[in-house]
């Protein structure tokens, strides 16, 4: 048994009290020891045992990339700027009501629907707000469903949670789930674990990934939030290319443009030391076509992502264009600028070049990834 996977106690000592959760959830559901309340992952009893699948599918735990890389694409990790990349499209659900009620161009939404109504997948895990705008992991099982969850959060979500508990049942055999780079990287370890308990990660259905540059924490966030407008009325969130830098809160009965800067007090402390921005270990990853109103850009990872893009764009659901070069370099160059700043503050966290924390790499796999070879 690999001597990296520890149990309950090492988790809560080496992350969770070390502010380096990210709160994805792959830690939550299978115990009776650890839930998430209010935005955090706190334990309800002593947990003893030596090893655990708490401590195993953690993203900040000990993380050997290349091992992940395997257990997706059968290959190590692939350290381009935008990780393993097939194909990179520009796209847009073909539904003019899914395009206006979800992000951009309803790119997600599209493709999770179209799993679940050709039966690809049994269910999808995505992420919903509930009351007082705290999200959480969501279980959908119809395609009518999925529009409900169309939206971007911004505040970390236990969704992963919701996949540990839909993994059990014995009357599923696939579930999809709508991930960020660090849920992905989880997911990834599930897959690639030694441990005989994998948390039935063969159950486990296409992941679209999303584009990722941090998540906020919820209770201090909604502490703020709450005194500019009433949290149960909030509709949607976004934030709009550069320049603007703003904030968008958009309710039942206002619009609020707050300056980013007052926003970025509230990131998690774990986000600085992320590298990925495009979930490079999901199958295909989807964020803002920026500059192009209205359109997602799509990259294309796996085989299974690959037949799933195909099949949505053939049976009418998905509109496919070009992703213009210029957009496709600055989104490189964006990818690899959160690259290296995670590098540098996991240094200054560290204090060491060669303390990577939770980065089980080589120093040439690093250097790969810096330079974007």
């Amino acid at each position: 048994m690999s001597p990296d996977i520890k149990g309950g106690r090492q988790l809560l000592a080496d992350v969770i009290n070390r502010d380096l959760c990210s709160l994805c959830g792959a830690c939550v559901g299978m115990c009776p020891y650890l839930t998430a309340y209010k935005g955090r992952v706190v334990a309800l009893d002593d947990c003893n045992l030596d090893q655990g699948r708490c401590y195993a599918f953690c993203p900040r735990t000990t993380t050997d990339l290349d091992a992940a890389s395997r257990a997706v694409f059968g290959a190590p990790y692939d350290a381009g700027p935008i990780g393993k990349a097939r194909d990179v499209f520009m796209t847009r659900s073909a539904a003019g009501d899914v395009r206006s009620r979800g992000q951009y161009g309803g790119t997600v939404s599209a493709l999770a629907a179209f799993a679940l109504e050709r039966g690809l997948i049994d269910s999808a895990v995505l992420t919903a707000t509930g009351g007082g705008m705290l999200p959480e992991g969501t279980l959908v099982r119809a395609a009518s469903e999925v529009i409900g969850c169309a939206r971007s959060n911004y505040v970390a979500a236990p969704t992963l949670a919701a996949f540990n508990r839909e993994a059990r049942r014995e009357d599923v055999a696939k579930v999809g789930v709508v991930a960020t780079p660090c849920q992905a990287l989880a997911l990834a370890k599930m897959r690639a674990s030694p441990l005989e308990n994998r948390n039935n990660a063969d159950k486990l259905g296409p992941v679209i990934g999303l584009f990722c540059t941090w998540a906020l924490r919820y209770q201090e966030f909604a502490r703020f939030l709450r005194e500019k407008v009433a949290l149960n009325e909030i509709k949607k969130f976004d934030i709009p290319p550069p320049p603007a830098n703003v904030f968008q809160v958009f309710s039942d009965s206002t619009s609020l443009s707050i300056p980013l800067d007052d926003v970025r007090g509230f990131i998690r402390n774990t986000c600085n030391l992320c590298l990925d921005m495009t979930a490079e270990l999901a199958d295909v990853s989807v964020g803002a076509a920026e500059g192009v109103e209205g359109w997602n850009t799509l990259i294309v990872r796996s085989d299974r992502g690959a037949e799933l893009v195909e099949a949505a764009r053939a049976a009418g659901v998905l509109e496919v264009d070009a992703l213009p070069d210029e957009n496709l370099n600055h989104l490189k160059g964006a990818s690899l600028g959160k690259r290296r700043r995670a590098f540098a503050n996991i240094a200054a966290m560290t204090g060491s070049e060669s303390d990577l924390l939770y980065l089980d790499i080589s120093d040439e796999l690093r250097r790969r990834l810096v330079e974007g070879e």
